[in-house]
């Protein structure tokens, strides 16, 4: 690939993410401000009014606790359906077609798409915990680490949206993965709880659930403290964005999911 090529294909998975950027930000009311309104009643709700019922866990309110948990939960939900739908959507205009037969390559088309879904991901997590600190007052430990697994984790799960993209036939395909998979995963992963607290064969089951890998690496960039290794989290993030990757470039090599 010469240089002016590989500028060439810089620029188009710029101007395809430029435009999924512009598309969730000119509806914003649709896709940034439902996770306030829905994390804000979680603080109310689960921290505020059950939360002031329960101790400390690891010396940390019961309220600071959930923070970090909320925060990743918002970002996997908008990584996910953000780029689910908006693929999908291109599918069903036909309007991706149009960037099946251009000269830009596979990964320009992944790029566009994961890193846009991915970002709102990111802003709705900064959006909720700006939302936190009317709250509680939640301190960081590590900012590093809470940088690489929000990051990643926005990633994982824009990749994992992508999937669902270009296999869904209809838009109710859309929903099932995040209302049937997603959601009972993120609430068993720790969001509001620590696995500690749980019974042996309910602590084992748990270590089985990826999502509790990825809330507790975030958690630890917050207070220092992880029912999980931190390193295998970061690795099971690693593993899971390889392999969504790889699945992607399988499915838009053979046209799964793309041609009539």
């Amino acid at each position: 690939m010469t240089r002016s090529t590989h500028q060439q294909n810089m620029v188009a998975m710029y101007t395809l993410f430029r435009k999924e950027v512009v598309r969730f930000l000119r509806i914003w009311p649709q896709t940034l401000f439902p996770p306030i309104i829905t994390q804000s009643l979680y603080f109310l709700i689960f921290g505020k009014f059950i939360g002031s019922q329960i101790s400390d866990i690891n010396g940390v309110s019961y309220m600071a606790f959930i923070v970090p948990g909320l925060v990743m939960m918002s970002v996997i939900n908008n990584s996910y359906v953000n780029v689910a739908g908006s693929f999908f959507s291109s599918k069903f205009q036909r309007s991706v077609e149009e960037l099946l037969v251009s000269p830009a390559p596979n990964w320009v088309i992944v790029g566009g798409y994961a890193f846009s879904g991915a970002l709102r991901g990111i802003l709705c997590g900064l959006l909720v915990f700006a939302v936190s600190v009317f709250f509680t007052r939640p301190v960081i430990h590590h900012f590093g680490y809470i940088m690489v697994f929000i990051v990643l984790t926005a990633v994982v799960f824009a990749l994992g949206g992508l999937i669902n993209g270009i296999l869904a036939k209809k838009f109710d395909d859309i929903s099932i993965v995040p209302t049937f998979i997603l959601t009972p995963l993120t609430y068993l992963g720790g969001v509001f709880y620590s696995i500690s607290l749980l019974p042996g064969v309910w602590r084992t089951i748990s270590r089985v659930n990826p999502i509790l890998y990825m809330i507790n690496g975030f958690r630890y960039g917050f207070y220092g403290f992880s029912d999980v290794n931190i390193l295998l989290s970061f690795l099971i993030l690693i593993l899971f964005a390889a392999i969504f990757t790889a699945v992607i470039f399988y499915f838009l090599g053979k046209g799964t999911g793309l041609r009539s």
